[in-house]
């Protein structure tokens, strides 16, 4: 059984495949926290400490018993009011004002199976995993403050993962309001701690960012009303040094895409707090007799080094959070219109790009912004989903069938959180949009927000948008979000006296949600691409609902292996919208190699960003040859294991504690050591410069492997291209001396090395 309940012990563990967590019921009734970390046998409660230490409150049951303090001691849900003073996950205020809450345990059950949410997304069992899942449910309460809350543990032994969320009922009969309420916290009685966690801005997402924890509270999040292109509901604390392979790693990911906070405490007597959560700022959940609210889950994971936990979280996301009817499957090779030809197009343009994309070996037509109402610009339009038939030249459903004909499949943008004033939907309803009474609203490329928090507006959006693609040919939906979340304020009757802002902001994501599941009943057969400026709502929560999310806005192959890299900490190859684009690239003017942008894109779902029909007759060949390469490694780059093998320049490599800033490296690996491919991209070129030398992973160190360059950039002079086949080399030899880069002029080459193991009797 992986969750064990040691009645006569009070203790409670939890094990997985590698790892164990271990909590137990204190002398007074409280939820202690005593180990998470490798597997382990034994009583982890003999390891706190007792001692009398001043100005830390003890509980009036502990009598004279000045040892005994919550201020001290390693919890499990701490909450506010029990004599803790640090930062804690649950803070109530009762109908008289008065905050705080004393919670003891009431009951424990263990359950199979893996428990899910009303509305939010949950890591679901696979057939092979189902069998071995189980639940662990910690019922605590406090009669005082007449509240009831359920502590869940979701585990799945094989994955090496736990997953968290907590449930807070009214057990009385008058209001209470939860103020905060995490969905996970784990206390670490000692050692020396880093956080890692991600951030960015607009057009440079996830950079990976480590802080050496002191003493005090560390805390990143959002509150745009979004998980943000400025921090990730993601993060990990590891011991101080810990690198791709070594050291205690805990990361924590949150499957929400709204406002939400990641913290790290190191308190007064050394000890570590981190959790995480949907963020009690603009936060306040009214609870009438009988009600109760959930958080959303929380997915902790711990291992040796960060590639183990990269490893875990790939196959959680790819098999246990991802929804496809075939998973693994092919994704369409899409041409997207925008950076193509951005607003300005007809019908027919939309068809000649068809064309030339089934002739270069294209899957799919996405025809972006500008289709619909009065939109020709940023400025007016959104709102009103219906085509623009004038400026078609024809039905939708019309040039669906003719993109068909073409060869290749067809795919719409929609951006229905938005609305601009200049709007046939706005002029009719004002109220849908989130604006404050009395004062001008803020206003964000031109748009305001819509209220998702009412299912009345989400009805209304999701049926013009149902209505308008139902009878159209469609495949693929890109879902954009183009502005943070601003004016908070919901004109829903129902809510004028209960807390208008309070809930608002976590009701719109559930909208958000529920939108989506509404396109998914409509459409069961349409893929649909998530994103929000590009990865500005990149999180494990909305990849529930769409499988793969554009990656960022940026599409400049350079600048996108510091986001891919970051990125990959916890989010798969399968999930990442990535594109070659044009050169000069349309964001920062970077004239980067035809293949070193295919490089860098075959790190994601692979597309173009351009105009075929301003491409030489060279280029043309090269993409199609591109588009074969992506196709023959797909299950390769999809399914296998991925290894960082170098950091993007002024990055830290987390591999040998350097900054390795010539190039940047990154592997694909089959699971049976078979076959690996390698990427890399040079990001410097010097005069003499000394030899490069690439370290491999994940082989069989005993069996040989035959090495060949599979694309290199021909436009590079004769005498500097490469032969195809490089000499051969075992695993040991590549791991460990790791073999020497041909070195590469000019700027931004790159170089993709495929090793298949030899069979024997061949080298």
């Amino acid at each position: 059984m992986a969750i064990l309940y040691d009645k006569s012990g009070q203790r409670i563990t939890l094990h997985t495949r590698t790892t164990t967590y271990q909590m137990g019921i204190g002398p007074y009734g409280h939820l202690l926290h005593y180990y998470y970390g490798k597997r382990a046998e034994g009583d982890f409660s003999a390891c706190l400490s007792y001692r009398d230490r001043g100005f830390a409150g003890n509980p009036y049951d502990a009598g004279n018993d000045r040892t005994y303090s919550l201020d001290i001691l390693p919890q499990e849900f701490p909450c506010y009011g029990n004599g803790d003073y640090r930062t804690t996950s649950f803070r109530l205020k009762q109908e008289n004002g008065v905050y705080g809450c004393d919670l003891r345990v009431k009951e424990v059950r263990v359950e199979a199976g893996l428990y899910t949410i009303p509305e939010l997304p949950t890591v679901y069992a696979g057939t092979k995993e189902a069998e071995g899942a189980e639940t662990l449910s910690v019922i605590l309460e406090d009669a005082a403050a007449n509240v009831e809350v359920t502590l869940r543990y979701g585990v799945l032994p094989e994955l090496d993962v736990i997953l968290r969320a907590n449930t807070v009922r009214n057990i009385g009969k008058h209001e209470i309001v939860v103020e905060k309420m995490d969905s996970a916290s784990v206390d670490m009685l000692h050692g020396d701690f880093e956080m890692i966690h991600f951030s960015g801005r607009y057009g440079t997402e996830r950079l990976m960012q480590r802080t050496r924890l002191g003493e005090g509270r560390f805390t990143v999040g959002s509150l745009r009303g979004e998980s943000s292109h400025q921090h990730n509901p993601f993060a990990m604390l590891c011991a101080a040094g810990a690198g791709e392979d070594h050291g205690l790693v805990m990361a924590a990911g949150l499957l929400y895409s709204g406002n939400f906070t990641i913290s790290a405490e190191l308190d007064q007597m050394g000890q570590t707090r981190f959790a995480l959560g949907v963020s009690d700022e603009m936060f306040a959940w009214p609870l009438a007799a009988g009600e109760s609210f959930t958080t959303p889950q929380a997915v902790l994971c711990i291992g040796e080094g960060f590639a183990s936990v990269t490893h875990r979280f790939h196959d959680l996301v790819n098999h246990h959070i991802v929804r496809e009817k075939q998973p693994g499957a092919l994704r369409p090779i899409l041409l997207n219109s925008w950076e193509g030809c951005y607003f300005d197009f007809d019908g027919e343009k939309i068809i000649a790009l068809a064309e030339e994309a089934a002739e270069l070996g294209m899957d799919l037509l996405v025809m972006d912004d500008g289709w619909f109402g009065k939109r020709d610009d940023d400025c007016s339009g959104l709102g009103d989903w219906k085509a623009n038939e004038k400026k078609l030249g024809m039905p939708l459903k019309e040039l669906g069938r003719r993109i068909h004909e073409k060869g290749v499949k067809f795919g719409i943008w929609i951006e229905p959180e938005m609305v601009n004033e200049d709007s046939d939907l706005y002029r009719a309803h004002p109220d849908y949009a989130f604006v404050i009474p009395g004062r001008k609203p803020i206003r964000s490329r031109y748009q305001l927000c819509l209220d998702f928090s009412r299912k009345e507006v989400v009805d209304c959006i999701a049926d013009r948008i149902i209505s308008e693609f139902r009878d159209v040919p469609l495949d693929y939906i890109k879902m954009d979000m183009n502005r943070s979340v601003h004016d908070v304020f919901t004109h829903a009757p129902e809510w004028a006296d209960r807390q208008n802002v309070g809930r608002t902001l976590y009701r719109y994501v559930l909208g958000v949600y529920a939108f989506i599941e509404r396109l998914h009943e409509a459409f069961p057969d349409v893929l649909i691409e998530g994103c929000s400026g590009g990865g500005g709502r990149f999180d494990l929560g909305m990849l529930y609902y769409t499988p793969q999310i554009w990656l960022s806005d940026n599409t400049d192959a350079i600048e996108r292996l510091q986001l891919q890299y970051g990125s990959s900490f916890v989010y798969p190859v399968s999930t990442i919208g990535a594109h070659v684009s044009a050169v000069p690239n349309h964001q920062t003017g970077r004239v980067t190699p035809l293949v070193t942008r295919a490089v860098t894109a075959m790190a994601g779902t692979f597309g173009y960003e351009l105009d075929p029909a301003r491409l030489s007759a060279e280029e043309k060949t090269m993409i199609r040859k591109q588009i074969q390469r992506v196709k023959q490694f797909w299950n390769l780059t999809h399914d296998g294991l991925y290894d960082r093998l170098s950091a993007p320049e002024g990055e830290w490599n987390p591999a040998d504690g350097t900054h390795d800033p010539d190039y940047m490296a990154w592997q694909y690996t089959a699971r049976d050591r078979s076959e690996a491919l390698a990427s890399v991209v040079f990001i410097k070129t010097h005069c003499n410069a000394p030899t490069l030398y690439l370290k491999w992973k994940e082989l069989d160190p005993d069996a040989t492997y035959r090495l060949h360059l599979e694309d290199q950039n021909r436009e590079l002079p004769e005498a500097w291209q490469l032969p195809e086949e490089l000499p051969a080399m075992t695993g040991a030899v590549l791991m460990e001396m790791g073999m020497p880069l041909p070195y590469q002029p000019g700027e931004y080459n790159s170089l993709l090395i495929y090793a298949e193991k030899a069979k024997d009797g061949q080298g």
